[in-house]
């Protein structure tokens, strides 16, 4: 979960008190309250917007209802440029299962900075929350949200054209931070066979793993004050959406335990790991563990808290606009996506290989190439199609 910092002017009342709904029985102070009768609060932590964008980005963006019945819907970003097909990147925001939209306005800004910078297509994601929706719920939502991108690559609806006809659909990446993160994880672990999708990898922002023994990381690191992601509010998050009578062992917590990363093709996976949160110990033996079965993987280590990411959240105004500049730069997102868009200009349309390239040149991002790690070499030898 990245760290939220909390605005006393919210007026949510913190604390363990009784309310018309019965006594609070679980809470993450500031974020979230579970009272007896299973009623649930979330102040307004974070502003919702409409799909607007800035025209300086040159980026369009609308909302699409994927599946009525449980309310499934996900925002498109579209770049106006360059011509030509370019990857998509479907995304699931953070919140410890718990709190967050595909809405809110950090994410928003986030993605439509990142649509623009790295000439992609995102599709944020707005699934079921926990504890109304315990997990699988969030995995599902995101695997039924993939399903219907296949399906619109193999229908080719006239209501989607306006992104789908820009779209190749041969590269294709999960993405996510933190909770996000995990539910990219156990997406790409779920996929069976994705024609006419590629998936090329999956980007791991800080994932909220979790697990019964504690790391040093999760003992020891510093956490600032109205920080959401201390290690108790990391297990209150757990116990409100794993199964009830599931502990943090379940892989879909500690994807480690009982083989958990041994399912699955996730292509190239890029793991961005926060040198100043908790999860960073977690975050380093899960890159250990996929090495350890054969899986292509990148970790990006850096002194950059993921938890700014959401933390000018509640500062944010039009006239100072949340800044993701700091996240696409360090961990190096917009590289790979570029790289994998002018690579895809080079590589035949029907190949079921893909390498991500070197050779492509982008002037724009000379300096961030100088900054961070190439991903070249891990997908040396071709990334299959499922």
């Amino acid at each position: 979960m990245a760290t939220i910092s909390l605005d006393p002017r919210l007026g949510f009342q913190t604390g363990k008190t009784h309310h018309q709904h019965g006594a609070v029985i679980e809470e993450v102070e500031g974020i979230i309250k579970i009272y007896k009768d299973g009623h649930v609060e979330r102040p307004p932590l974070v502003p919702t917007v409409s799909s607007a964008v800035s025209p300086e980005l040159s980026v369009a963006a609308k909302d699409a209802a994927i599946e009525k019945f449980t309310n499934l819907w996900a925002r498109f970003y579209v770049p106006s440029h360059p011509a030509g097909k370019l990857p998509l990147v479907v995304y699931f925001h953070g919140g410890g299962f718990c709190v967050g939209s595909a809405a809110w306005s950090c994410y928003h800004d986030f993605l439509s900075n990142l649509a623009s910078k790295a000439s992609a297509i995102i599709v944020s994601v707005n699934y079921r929350l926990a504890p109304e929706n315990r997990l699988p719920a969030a995995y599902e939502d995101g695997l039924n949200a993939v399903m219907w991108l296949k399906q619109q690559a193999m229908s080719g609806s006239q209501d989607q054209i306006w992104w789908s006809s820009r779209c190749n659909f041969s590269s294709v990446f999960l993405a996510g931070d933190s909770a996000g993160a995990n539910i990219a994880h156990n997406v790409a672990a779920r996929l069976g066979s994705l024609r006419p999708l590629c998936l090329k990898g999956t980007i791991l922002i800080q994932p909220f793993f979790g697990g019964e023994s504690r790391t040093e990381s999760e003992k020891h690191a510093f956490q600032p004050a109205g920080s959401a992601l201390t290690l108790p509010a990391s297990d209150t998050y757990w116990r409100l959406s794993l199964p009830v009578g599931a502990n943090r062992d379940l892989n879909w917590c500690n994807p480690i335990a009982r083989g958990g990363t041994k399912a699955g093709e996730f292509g190239a996976v890029l793991v961005c790991i926060s040198d100043m949160d908790i999860l960073k110990d977690r975050n380093l033996e899960f890159c250990s563990a996929m090495a350890r079965e054969g899986k292509r993987v990148e970790k990006r280590l850096h002194n950059f808290s993921i938890g700014k990411f959401l933390k000018t959240c509640t500062a944010h105004s039009p006239e100072k606009p949340f800044d993701s500049d700091n996240l696409l730069l360090n961990f190096g997102i917009v590289n790979l996506l570029t790289t994998t868009a002018n690579s895809c200009q080079h590589t035949n349309a029907r190949s079921t290989s893909y390498k991500l390239r070197s050779d492509c040149q982008n002037s724009e991002l000379t300096n961030i190439r100088s900054q961070v790690c190439q991903i070249n070499d891990l997908a040396d030898g071709g990334i299959p199609c499922l």
